[in-house]
């Protein structure tokens, strides 16, 4: 087999002369007959070798080419399967790999492209060639990591890093997938496919200021992209810019982008402009009426400015077009209460379908339901489950991660009960304490645990959820706290999993109590706040389960908030207990900071313990 590799690759007789027919000579007509599109001579060059060697595996494998050329994919496998029985060169299982996945043979072909990365395995070529078919296959994982090899042993491989960049980012992966972007902006810098897709990176990641830029970039290279146009208004939405985003949207819409008309209602809302607002969500709503999001916006907004009749019908009717609603709704079969069928005698399975605030917050119509003569099953969220099991008027409380729903006559979701009882501002059902009493030996085991009680305890909670589409609003950094803490005051936190950022300060603070380790549910949590004189939050499940308690509680809110929340009032129509202290539309936290610390302190100086 050797010396025939080295007669093929010469084409000489064993005096060293150029032999005129030699097999190599021969190969060699072929190969220019066949890349000048002149199939019938290189097939009969071919003929020609096979005559004389049948086993000759580079003739072999050019008849395959020569059938891929033909379009006929089953001789090309036989042909390219008896170049590599004859000899298994890597270059002959990725022929081979290749027609097969043109058949639509994915497992075979894929075997082809295995067997030669590993006969090769030092070359990148192999392993990037892997990683294409297995993310064809939808193998995304395994085409990872061959990107990542492949890269490993050519780190100039532009096909693999694009690849892996484009792989992360669909994973969700984005902090990785920042990483292979910017080796793609290295390799090949201002490519607008990855200049954008780093820009979706940053922008999933909160990096708005860095998105920013590569927006800002590809708005140079590609000014008339409409949809660029309308990332570029998120981005400076996100970034408090709103006044600006308008501008992009406008021209967003101009380039023929109808959802930039939702986006740009969005923006007048946070800039407080609701009448605007309003009109630019049924305008969104009339120009796109498969996307329900307009629709929704619309009637959260009319809940916000205490529109109560339209907004719940708005949402109920809107949230079962909302893709993430409909997909985290259990899927049922019986019938949906719609609050005019009798219901006494009746089960009824109640379902959560938003967060976990929404759970607590709702949940104070299931004994309306029981007094109907309803028996009520709840299904909510794991971690609520122990705490709301006890709750008045629950028949039985499952979590839901139960795999088999028990039989009901009818299903409801929990936050479409407000619109079933006709709810309007006058008459939400506002109980002082409506979630049951942690147990009395958890509170207790706090009460010893937290000492004497000889000054206010303050439990503090400055962060939400991170996914929370208006995080960024809601949310603040444990420093803009500072001003509180050496008020006359027991600071306790309660903020599970502070971010990063926050962690060395919060270290620092040894005058804060920080038990969140030992909060492993919403009982124990409960327990503690049932020690506290005050809770002071952001708009968080914290904030809602305080004041289901019953317990003082200050909710710091950004300038527009939550639907929930209204508007112009420091006070809750859902929490007697609550007060409401919100940003001006500076956006700032530091003079909300301030008006509680005049609070607290006046709190304090009357002995409120």
């Amino acid at each position: 087999m050797k010396g025939r590799e080295i007669e093929t690759a010469s084409g000489r007789d064993n005096t060293g002369r150029a032999t005129p027919e030699s097999p190599a000579q021969l190969h060699q007509a072929a190969l220019d007959h066949m890349r000048a599109g002149r199939q019938l001579d290189a097939q009969l060059c071919c003929q020609q070798i096979l005559t004389t060697d049948p086993g000759h595996a580079d003739t072999l494998h050019l008849m395959g080419l020569l059938s891929i050329q033909a379009g006929q994919f089953d001789h090309a496998v036989e042909w390219v399967a008896g170049a590599i029985r004859r000899e298994p060169k890597p270059l002959y299982l990725t022929t081979l790999g290749t027609v097969l996945l043109q058949q639509g043979r994915g497992a075979d072909g894929l075997k082809a492209f295995q067997k030669a990365a590993e006969l090769e395995p030092g070359n990148a070529e192999r392993w990037q060639n892997l990683g294409m078919v297995l993310a064809e296959l939808q193998r995304s994982d395994d085409a990872i990591l061959s990107f990542q090899h492949a890269l490993e042993l050519a780190p100039g491989a532009w096909d693999a890093a694009r690849k892996l960049a484009i792989l992360l980012q669909q994973a969700g992966r984005s902090e990785e997938a920042l990483v292979a972007l910017d080796r793609c902006e290295v390799l090949k810098p201002g490519d607008v496919q990855m200049l954008s897709l780093r820009a979706n990176a940053r922008l999933s990641l909160g990096r708005y200021a860095d998105a920013l830029g590569d927006l800002e970039r590809l708005r140079l290279l590609d000014p008339a992209n409409a949809d660029l146009c309308n990332q570029l208004g998120n981005c400076l939405s996100a970034l408090g810019r709103s006044e600006q985003a308008l501008s992009a949207y406008d021209k967003a819409f101009a380039l023929g982008d109808t959802h930039a008309l939702k986006n740009k209602a969005i923006a007048l809302e946070q800039l407080g402009r609701f009448d605007l607002a309003i009109a630019g969500y049924r305008r969104a709503a009339a120009a796109d009426p498969d996307d329900a999001g307009a629709a929704w916006n619309l009637a959260l907004l009319q809940l916000l400015t205490g529109n109560f009749e339209a907004g719940w019908a708005g949402r109920e009717a809107a949230r079962w077009k909302i893709p993430i609603l409909v997909a985290g709704y259990p899927k049922l079969s019986g019938p949906l209460w719609q609050g005019a069928e009798p219901i006494a005698g009746k089960t009824i399975l109640v379902c959560p379908d938003e967060g976990l605030g929404d759970v607590i917050q709702f949940s104070r119509y299931v004994p309306l339901l029981a007094a109907r003569g309803a028996r009520v099953i709840l299904l909510v969220q794991d971690e609520l489950q122990p705490l709301l099991a006890r709750l008045p008027g629950v028949a039985l409380c499952l979590p839901k991660s139960t795999t088999t729903a028990p039989p009901y006559d009818f299903h409801c979701p929990l936050t479409s009960l407000p619109l079933m009882f006709g709810t309007r501002l006058d008459t939400i059902p506002a109980q002082t304490c409506y979630l049951p009493a942690p147990p009395p030996e958890r509170v207790e085991a706090w009460a010893q645990r937290l000492g004497a009680h000889d000054r206010l305890r303050v439990g503090l909670v400055w962060s939400g959820n991170p996914r929370h589409p208006r995080d960024r609003a809601r949310s603040m950094p444990f420093s803009a706290l500072a001003p509180l803490l050496d008020a006359a005051a027991t600071f306790i936190s309660l903020q599970k999993d502070p971010r990063a950022d926050d962690r060395p300060a919060l270290l620092a603070r040894t005058d804060i109590i920080d038990p969140t380790a030992d909060l492993t549910d919403f009982v124990e949590t409960a327990a503690l706040v049932s020690c506290l004189d005050l809770v002071i939050t952001v708009d968080t499940s914290v904030a809602h389960l305080a004041a289901a308690l019953g317990r003082p509680t200050w909710v710091l809110l950004p300038s527009v908030p939550d639907y929930r929340w209204l508007l112009d009032r420091d006070d809750s129509p859902w929490y007697p207990s609550m007060r409401l202290f919100r940003q001006d539309q500076r956006r700032d936290y530091a003079p909300v900071i301030a008006q509680v610390r005049t609070e607290l302190d006046a709190m304090i100086s009357r002995g409120a313990i």
